[in-house]
């Protein structure tokens, strides 16, 4: 196999945070309940390396380890988005706007075809009929209240349009039913939601491949929200400049990548549901009543590599893969979406701090000016366009500032927030876009629609910057002395007493 560097070999992005010192292995026994998601959730809420647990109660035949916060932060300012920059072949000290404009390159290059292999490491096992019992797979638990064991966290689904036009890659939670079920979270407007109501207008279930421990870049471009028809592989293709190489599964037409560490193959059903929930999602909650029928998957087959590595997200509050890929990945189409649209965007990016609710976006104030608008115009403008487009869909605050602040910086967002919109005046809402269903503030909020509205640009532009351009200095070290004397100061930091300076 050709495709072995970390951002298209899961095995090998594996080792390459091994060698950045950014991985733990835990040989001792661990239990798969709670235990493992406890000691991740803890590593997520620390910013601390990722733990391997490669000795999981309950293990049979090889399957499997766990790798937990395999998107997660590092603590080293200069290293911070290092485990993201590892998904696309970046330098560890790549920053947010270096990963996000890597994951937007694939947008002006041509697709790349992906590569059909007869085989891979994925087929090196396989279980059917009889031999599948997901119920004695270690499958995590991974908050005391979730309704089930969570084995699809950080999986890849692959499905296919009726046609063959569209193979779709996405990530969705899902949860072990049965020996030879899961259930999961299918909802508009998902890819998945929208494939599987094509298979419903002919009747048929929905063809289905759920790849665990895939090319680091397919992940990232399954947490994209990229336009509905494109295919991910031919999208990571043109981001790496290569075509990703797949293999076709055992029991249907799809293909999946050949370097798998697990596959399910199997079917989603159009008809057939099972309870699903709770889970402790994205916005730091778990509802212990908060339970739904969703559609079933049935699990034909398994196929797997020697000693396999399931991939874990312990979601939660910030920060985990759900935050620095979901939110970070979906501000960066809501840029794109913006700069085609004409208006003036230079950066755009999701707050840890909001749960990744919030979409910070830095307006270029000059030609802000030259557009002869006001803030009202504006954020029509930016609402109408955002809130009614898929990228925007997680987004229920859009936080309109100028060229000081810096998105990627949440306390910088913060501050503009809190001293430059005034609430209400400086506030335009929308009632009637689609609203986030996953926000425990619609759907955990008496009377309001979960599915409906809720969202507001707030604008955090002065005044005066729609019209004479910045009249103010920020009072802080960066902006309010002498270079000479910041250099003074500076230099003799540590020798003061002081810790050294990032």
């Amino acid at each position: 196999m050709a495709s072995t560097e970390p951002h298209l070999c899961f095995r090998s992005f594996v080792e390459a945070l091994k060698a950045d010192g950014d991985l733990v292995e835990i040989n001792r026994p661990v239990d798969p309940n709670l235990e493992a998601a406890a000691i991740t959730r803890l590593a997520c809420e620390t910013d601390d390396k990722a733990p391997l647990f490669n000795n999981l109660i309950g293990s049979k035949n090889g399957l499997f380890r766990i790798l937990g916060a395999p998107g997660s932060l590092r603590k080293s300012p200069k290293e911070r988005y290092g485990r993201l920059a590892r998904h696309l072949a970046l330098p560890p000290t790549a920053s947010m706007r270096d990963i996000l404009d890597k994951m937007l390159s694939a947008d002006e290059l041509p697709p790349i075809p992906p590569s059909i292999v007869p085989t891979g490491p994925c087929k090196e096992n396989k279980l059917e009929g009889d031999e599948i019992d997901l119920t004695q797979l270690p499958a995590p638990l991974i908050h005391k209240s979730d309704g089930g064991k969570y084995i699809q966290t950080y999986g890849m689904h692959i499905v296919q349009s009726p046609d063959g036009k569209w193979t779709n890659w996405s990530i969705a939670r899902a949860m072990v039913h049965d020996k030879n079920h899961l259930t999961g979270l299918v909802i508009e407007p998902q890819h998945i939601w929208q494939i599987q109501q094509q298979w419903k207008k002919i009747g048929k279930d929905v063809p289905w491949a759920l790849a665990f421990g895939v090319p680091p870049a397919g992940i990232m471009a399954s947490s994209m929200p990229i336009p509905d028809g494109v295919t991910e592989a031919e999208y990571v293709g043109a981001i790496i400049g290569q075509p990703i190489e797949l293999t076709k599964c055992d029991t249907n037409d799809l293909h999946v990548p050949a370097n798998s560490e697990i596959v399910f193959e199997g079917t989603l059903s159009i008809s057939e549901t099972g309870p699903e929930g709770p889970f402790g999602e994205m916005h730091g909650y778990v509802f212990p009543s908060d339970v739904h029928n969703c559609p079933k998957y049935k699990v034909n087959m398994i196929t797997y590599r020697n000693n396999p590595i399931l991939p874990m997200s312990s979601c939660g509050r910030v920060t985990d893969e759900t935050h620095t890929m979901i939110g970070s990945l979906c501000a960066a189409e809501i840029r794109k979406l913006c700069q085609k649209a004409g208006l003036p965007v230079l950066d755009a990016f999701a707050p840890f701090e909001s749960q990744v609710t919030w979409v910070a976006l830095r307006i270029d104030t000059v030609k802000l000016r030259e557009m002869k608008t006001n803030s009202k115009e504006f954020s029509k403008k930016v609402g109408d366009l955002v809130f009614n487009h898929r990228a925007g869909y997680t987004t229920h605050r859009v936080v309109l500032v100028g060229e000081d602040i810096d998105v990627y910086n949440g306390a910088d967002v913060l501050w503009a927030f809190s001293t430059r919109c005034r609430p209400g005046a400086d506030e335009m809402f929308f009632d009637d876009v689609p609203a986030f269903v996953l926000v425990p503030y619609n759907s955990h909020n008496g009377d309001v629609s979960p599915v409906r509205g809720g969202k507001v640009v707030s604008d955090a532009l002065l005044a005066g910057e729609y019209t004479i351009g910045k009249d103010w200095e920020a009072a802080s070290f960066k902006d309010s002395y002498p270079e000479e004397l910041k250099t003074k100061v500076l230099e003799n930091w540590e020798n003061m007493g002081f810790r050294q300076l990032d």
